[in-house]
Parts: C-alpha cells; sequence; structure tokens
C-alpha cells in the first residue's frame, strides 16, 4: 500500500497547537468544548450552538420554525401573515385605479383602503357576499391571483396545523436539581423524571453523559464525555415517575469528586430520554441537563406517592422537585 506524507509550505503561515487542534477536531470535542463557557445543553433540551454560513431560507427555516414555535408564536404568525397578505392585495386594488371596485360606497367601510381590504378578506376566503365587484381587466387579473394565493395559503396552514398536532412529542420533566445521596453501602447520583400527559410511554430508554474540562498532553484545556453506568438504564412502562440512578464506585467519573471540584471543570450531566409514544406508535426524545450548582449533595427527593385515592395508585406531579437535605455527611 501506498504511504503518502504532506509537509507544510515553507511559504504558509505556522500554525499555533490551538489551530491545528481545531482542524483535527470532529465535531463534538476540543473546540465546542474550550470556547464555549456556557452549558452546551439548556434545561429545555435546546443546544448552545449556532450555526453560520447558510443562505437566508436555510438558516430561517420557515417550514422547522413554524413547526417548533410556540403555540401563540404559531397562532401570531399565521394571523399577521394573513392580515399583511390581504394589506399587499388591498393596496393592488387601490393601484388599479379609483374605480376599479364597484358597490358600497367607500365611506360605509371607513375609506377606500378599508373597503379595498374588506373585499380582499372576502376573495381571500372565497367568501364573495357580492357588496363589492371588481371592475375592469387589472382588478380581476388581481382577483384571480388573490384566489389561487388564498387557496394556497389556507392549505399551508391547515396542513401545519395538522402537523403540529399530530408531530409526536414527549412532555417529560425534569427534577429542577439532580442529588448525590447515600445508596446501598455508597452514593448515587440522582435526578427524577415524570410524565406530564396521560398517554403512555412505552421502553424508555436514558442516556446519561458525564462532561468536565480536563487538561491534555500540552498544557491544554479540552471537554471529556465519560458515560455514565446507570442502575437501569431502560423502563418497559412509564406511568408513574422514574429515579434514574447512577452508582458512584471506583470506576466511576464522580469518584473523588465535590461540588467545588466540579464547578472548577465546569461539569456538566448530559441527559437524553427516547421512548414510544403509545398512543402515536412513533419515538419520542426529551433532553436537558445539569450543571455542577444545579446538583445537591447530601440530599434525596421527597416521595410523590399519595394514598387513599380510592383504590389506585397516585402520583403528585408538583412533587417532582420536592428534595430534603439529610444533615451532614
Amino acid at each position: 500500500m501506498a504511504e503518502f506524507s504532506f509537509e507544510p509550505s515553507p511559504l504558509a503561515p505556522r500554525r499555533s497547537p490551538d489551530e491545528q487542534a481545531r482542524d483535527r477536531d470532529l465535531g463534538f470535542g476540543s473546540v465546542v468544548s474550550s470556547e464555549s463557557r456556557q452549558r452546551l445543553l439548556n434545561r429545555d433540551g435546546s443546544f448552545n450552538v449556532v450555526r453560520l454560513g447558510l443562505g437566508f431560507l436555510e438558516e430561517f427555516a420557515p417550514y422547522h420554525f413554524l413547526l417548533t414555535v410556540s403555540w401563540t408564536g404559531f397562532l401570531a404568525t399565521v394571523v399577521a401573515t394573513y392580515v399583511l397578505i390581504n394589506v399587499a392585495f388591498a393596496a393592488a386594488y387601490l393601484a388599479c385605479g379609483a374605480n376599479a371596485l364597484a358597490g358600497a360606497d367607500a365611506s360605509t367601510f371607513g375609506g377606500p383602503l378599508a373597503r379595498a381590504f374588506f373585499f380582499s378578506v372576502e376573495t381571500f376566503a372565497t367568501i364573495g357576499y357580492g357588496q363589492i365587484q371588481p371592475v375592469g381587466e387589472a382588478a380581476n387579473l388581481v382577483v384571480t391571483i388573490e384566489a389561487l394565493v388564498g387557496l394556497m395559503y389556507q392549505a399551508l396552514a391547515t396542513g401545519l396545523l395538522f402537523a403540529r398536532f399530530t408531530r409526536p412529542t414527549a412532555a417529560v420533566t425534569f427534577s429542577r436539581a439532580a442529588i448525590v445521596a447515600p445508596y446501598n453501602d455508597g452514593q448515587a447520583l440522582m435526578f427524577r423524571i415524570v410524565n406530564r400527559r396521560r398517554n403512555e410511554i412505552i421502553q424508555l430508554e436514558a442516556q446519561v453523559l458525564y462532561s468536565a474540562m480536563t487538561t491534555d498532553g500540552r498544557g491544554g484545556a479540552t471537554r471529556k464525555y465519560t458515560p455514565l453506568a446507570l442502575e437501569r438504564n431502560k423502563v418497559v412502562f412509564f406511568p408513574l415517575s422514574w429515579t434514574v440512578v447512577h452508582p458512584i464506585d471506583s470506576a466511576s467519573p464522580f469518584a473523588g469528586l465535590t461540588q467545588e471540584s466540579m464547578e472548577q471543570a465546569q461539569a456538566e450531566i448530559l441527559v437524553l430520554l427516547s421512548g414510544i409514544d403509545q398512543t402515536l406508535e412513533q419515538t419520542v426524545h426529551a433532553r436537558s441537563s445539569y450543571r455542577a450548582e444545579e446538583i445537591m449533595w447530601n440530599a434525596r427527593f421527597r416521595s410523590m406517592f399519595q394514598t387513599g385515592v380510592g383504590s389506585r395508585v397516585a402520583v403528585d406531579i408538583s412533587r417532582v422537585h420536592d428534595i430534603e437535605p439529610l444533615g451532614d455527611a
């Protein structure tokens, strides 16, 4: 097999070790970790990463935006777009001339622009009360274009609304804090999750990574990602709460750590959940993370279960964040 070696050109500028490390980074390592001082994964599951070098439509991604924005943002966008389109067509009718629209007097609508706007709304929604009619070739051409735009807009808005309702999502609540608590003969890292919806999630699996800054051989700092072994990484059913447990033993990256040492290392616990929504028969995901200051040491979760509620087991979802200290270790 032929061997190839590449020598840098003597005319090429000398590159620092950090710049060379950037070129060697494979996408989720030293560069992202050493440059950012913020958490990589927010509590709501979003990432603190900015993508540059994309075109406007690629960066904005209207379809993805309308699928993922809040319901308030979605409805506001739909209403604003609806109003702007009708204002644009109202201006087009006015541009066709003073006699382009016949019928009810403009004064009854509050002026020519208002009359053109409400005529646009009737045309856009194919209502057609007959109080106002287009006159002339130009006005009828605008009506023809608006009728087509109205059909497409309603189809897109209806499709997006249906897609938002049917898009599989998980409404999993993570406890605000993780804890380091006594467990068997030692200690364990724990956090608690609950399902806020009445649907059932089956085959729920948890993957947990410990992320912290470490020194490399050149005296620099890089971030290391270590999977955490869990007492149970998968549950078949998830009708109640689940306390995810990582036993801290000699092989655990938590062995010998304190809150102060974790803060110095900019430690972060990354959590990924995946399961199957039994209602939709589709996979759903949930993400979150915990930083060093969001971990309580020598504490325990309060019980979420209630008794005396008929003959069934009751879980108080509002108690998912309740933690009590255990005193001095």
